[in-house]
């Protein structure tokens, strides 16, 4: 199988155009719930691919407004690749997206979750049982934790989600970058940048001031609610045991629209089981 017979086309795809702003991204990543979208710009008439803005970049640069500053370059792929092909390389990258390119134009996108339908419909391998592909360590938070502070916990954890526990320590839901990107928004104002040094971050805020003196300058800042994480999380919890195969999972991935399941022992629970896992499996 190539990653011709699973990415979406050009012709599908949402992209933004350089000249553009952080607020053009977040709007689609809000209104379609990706995890990120290409970049392109026009050349002379001719459409150039020029690189991805994701939820992270809009994260680790709160006070980037340019869109060809928040972008980055990721690794491509092109449409006669195969798709274990590229799966090793969202493997090796941690790369949810790999634009597929011809010469400099963008011809498509595969993405993680074109590769777990093929595992799915049985187009490439998915005998392989999830305990050996789950990851073991898992991200965790508190029912009670402020959403910003749990936002913080996944960041660190270089992870897109934090399974919630209750006071028992028993699963009561999971939090994602989606639930996250849901209820985000960019504020501006002004803030005082001190008389000789530039403001310290407050300790949950996503803001960043890049000058010193006692001047004000315009800030932008990603706004979250500050309530309890049980108020945006998601409840109704699908899980797997280790017995289930790659394919069995990623049905369920699928059918469920989610991004990973916990693994559990039992009642007990065992591990993390990403969509990215089950490309290892391949």
């Amino acid at each position: 199988m190539n990653v011709a017979d699973a990415m979406t086309p050009r012709a599908d795809l949402v992209v933004v155009e350089i000249p553009g702003s952080r607020n053009d991204v977040l709007e689609y990543l809000q209104e379609y719930g990706f995890s990120s979208v290409p970049v392109v710009k026009d050349v002379d008439g001719e459409e150039v691919y020029r690189g991805l803005v994701s939820r992270d970049d809009l994260i680790d640069q709160p006070d980037e407004d340019q869109l060809a500053l928040l972008m980055r370059e990721v690794p491509t792929t092109t449409a006669d690749a195969s798709i274990e092909e590229a799966a090793a390389t969202m493997v090796a990258e941690n790369a949810r997206r790999v634009p597929v390119v011809d010469g400099d134009a963008l011809v498509g996108i595969v993405t993680v979750t074109d590769v777990v339908r093929a595992i799915a419909r049985g187009e490439v391998d998915g005998d392989r049982q999830v305990g050996e592909l789950a990851t073991r360590s898992v991200n965790a938070t508190h029912v009670e934790t402020p959403l910003p502070v749990a936002e913080r916990e996944i960041g660190l954890a270089g992870v897109p989600y934090a399974v919630v526990l209750d006071d028992d320590a028993s699963m009561a839901g999971i939090l994602t970058e989606v639930d996250v990107l849901a209820v985000a928004r960019v504020v501006e104002g002004e803030a005082s940048t001190g008389d000789s040094i530039a403001e310290q971050d407050s300790e949950w805020s996503w803001e960043g001031i890049k000058a010193t003196g006692a001047r004000y300058l315009p800030t932008r800042n990603v706004e979250l609610p500050v309530g309890a994480t049980r108020h945006f999380m998601t409840e109704d919890l699908v899980t797997v045991n280790g017995s289930r195969t790659a394919r069995d999972v990623a049905q369920e991935l699928i059918t469920n629209d989610v991004e990973q399941v916990p693994l559990v022992n039992g009642t007990e629970l065992a591990g993390i089981v990403r969509d990215i896992d089950l490309l290892e499996g391949i």
